[in-house]
């Protein structure tokens, strides 16, 4: 899977992608390809029994050789922490962070101005998933609607902060940045 992409040297990846689209999958095998020693920073909470089961079924999956920190809200105070030469540590997911800010009642501009300030001054390499909720139905709710404009703009944002952005769908991944240049020319 790795040989579609070209190569890109930087020290932070978003990798996004719609639900069950193969993301966590390639975003871990880019974590354990960058770094022996590896952190899972989860951001989800078990709320309910399918949750538990979820998170737990997510550990079996990681195997050894991975060390688990729950984070559900202070996303980059754990990240500059945590992120160190040697280490990776793969963030998982930016999205449930995003549901736990907004049901917490927490201010989402600065939280996501704070998180990809920390993205700048990284000690070590962080893979990054998010979902892409976008492109759907325009929501019900006015929560809904908040939810999906503000995962846009922390994509939009955390996109521009990393090295490399990669969108993942049917288990493929496609190279979104470094972005190849198209030759217009004009006749």
């Amino acid at each position: 899977m790795d040989n579609l992409l070209e190569p890109v040297s930087c020290r932070a990846v978003l990798v996004i992608g719609a639900a069950r689209s193969g993301k966590s999958r390639y975003a871990l095998g880019l974590a354990e390809a960058a770094a022996r020693e590896r952190l899972y920073l989860a951001t989800a909470e078990a709320g309910d029994a399918e949750m538990e089961e979820r998170i737990a079924r997510h550990r079996r999956e990681r195997g050894e050789g991975w060390r688990t920190r729950e984070e559900p809200l202070a996303l980059a105070a754990a990240l500059h922490a945590e992120a160190r030469p040697g280490r990776v540590v793969l963030v998982d997911c930016l999205t449930l962070w995003l549901s736990n800010l907004l049901l917490a009642g927490r201010e989402i501009e600065a939280q996501i101005s704070e998180f990809t300030k920390v993205l700048s001054d990284l000690g070590g390499p962080v893979v990054l998933i998010a979902n892409e909720v976008g492109a759907g139905v325009v929501p019900a709710t006015p929560l809904g609607r908040a939810f999906r404009d503000w995962q846009g703009r922390l994509n939009l944002q955390a996109a521009a902060a990393c090295g490399a952005v990669v969108a993942v769908a049917a288990g493929l991944p496609i190279q979104l940045k470094p972005a190849p240049r198209p030759d217009i020319r004009l006749r």
